[in-house]
């Protein structure tokens, strides 16, 4: 299919151009203007759509999501593919399938099967884990007796189990054998992230020197910035190789700190969903892994605790979110895409509106919700 977009006021990492016109030939971007060039181009076009100044943006990413739509990532290839349907619905166009902590060998099971499917479906990215690498005390929503350090013979049987769909991996760098993990998987290019810590400023510094690249859920199963011990977020702040993961649902993180996180890492944030069953469905009960979680008014928590355990945001209200903590268009935009797309080095072909890149579009309303979805040529929406 070639589709054809006119009149679309675009919005992308690199700014918001009014009259906009783009160009999809199969799965890639092919030609993009502004003004009335795009009429040379209407024989070439299967498909025209005038989009009456409707906002267009490059389709969504997200790095750190547990299921959707009813479905959990952990219960296999039928449910993940039904709760990545869900999300797409909603503006996510590529996605990381991020999975809790369970013992290795059930780990080791996923991730083949994440392997297979990411074969026949180029809008999955591979696989996050979560978990096991994690420090107990700061667990969140994982269970503890899964949790162990990595030591060499797990990171050498992850890695054997999934060599190109495992994408990153979470890491307490505090644990025994961390530091060896995280170059190790910087070697065969798996991108580590800090999280479920409780590492201070000088423990993250020293992780992100030896290859992290990534910190996963800023603010949450962390230590706070404090003005002595500035912790692991600061220490993320400070160093530009790092992306930082946000979940902006109104729950993990206030808007004022919202606007703190953008401010202090520009182009470094990337909005996530970290998304369990009950997202796009609704309050009820579910399962994350091993847990119960109970959803209530929109919040999602280990049942008969206060522990978060994900959320049921989807990325287009993580773009609202973000824009109602007073984040400009532009930057919430980038964390929704280029951003993302950096941080597990997609950028060349992912997270802009420009020739070359995948024809991963979402057409929004001025209020931001999702009109139409395209991922890779196609039309999920």
């Amino acid at each position: 299919m070639t589709a054809l977009y006119h009149n679309a006021r675009a919005v992308d990492a690199s700014g918001i151009r009014d009259e906009t016109w783009l160009l999809v030939e199969g799965d890639r971007i092919v030609r993009a203007g502004i003004g009335d060039g795009w009429r040379e181009h209407l024989v070439e076009a299967s498909t025209v759509l005038d989009l009456a100044d409707r906002l267009l943006v490059p389709g969504f990413i997200d790095l750190h999501c547990h299921g959707g739509g009813g479905h959990s990532f952990e219960d296999g290839g039928t449910s993940i593919r039904a709760a990545l349907a869900a999300h797409r619905q909603h503006g996510t166009t590529r996605s990381v399938i991020s999975l809790v902590a369970s013992p290795i060998p059930d780990t080791i099971a996923r991730l083949r099967e994440i392997e297979q499917l990411a074969e026949s479906d180029p809008l999955l990215l591979g696989a996050h884990l979560e978990g096991p690498f994690l420090e107990p005390s700061r667990r969140g929503a994982h269970a503890k007796k899964y949790l162990v350090a990595p030591d060499e013979e797990a990171v050498e049987a992850l890695l054997r189990a999934a060599p190109v769909a495992l994408t990153q991996v979470t890491i307490a760098p505090e644990l025994s054998g961390a530091f060896d993990a995280i170059e190790r998987f910087a070697r065969a290019g798996v991108i580590s992230a800090l999280g479920h810590t409780n590492a201070g400023y000088e423990i993250a510094r020293l992780a992100f020197n030896q290859g992290a690249r990534i910190l996963t859920h800023a603010f949450n199963a962390m230590p706070a910035i404090g003005h002595r011990e500035p912790g692991p977020i600061v220490a993320a702040f400070d160093d530009t190789r790092v992306t930082l993961e946000l979940i902006a649902d109104g729950f993990h993180v206030r808007p004022e700190v919202v606007r703190l996180a953008f401010a202090n890492a520009p182009g470094r944030i990337s909005l996530i969903t970290d998304a369990m069953a009950g997202a796009g469905v609704g309050d009820g009960s579910y399962s994350l892994g091993d847990l119960e979680v109970e959803v209530k008014q929109g919040c999602a928590t280990v049942k008969d605790s206060n522990t978060l355990a994900g959320s049921v945001l989807t990325l287009d209200a993580a773009l609202r979110g973000a824009v109602g903590a007073g984040v400009g268009l532009i930057e919430a935009v980038g964390a929704l895409t280029v951003t993302p797309a950096r941080a597990i080095r997609r950028q060349s072909e992912l997270g802009l509106l420009a020739p070359g890149f995948f024809g991963d579009l979402v057409v929004l309303s001025n209020s931001l919700d999702v009109e139409r979805v395209m991922a890779a040529g196609k039309f999920l929406r």
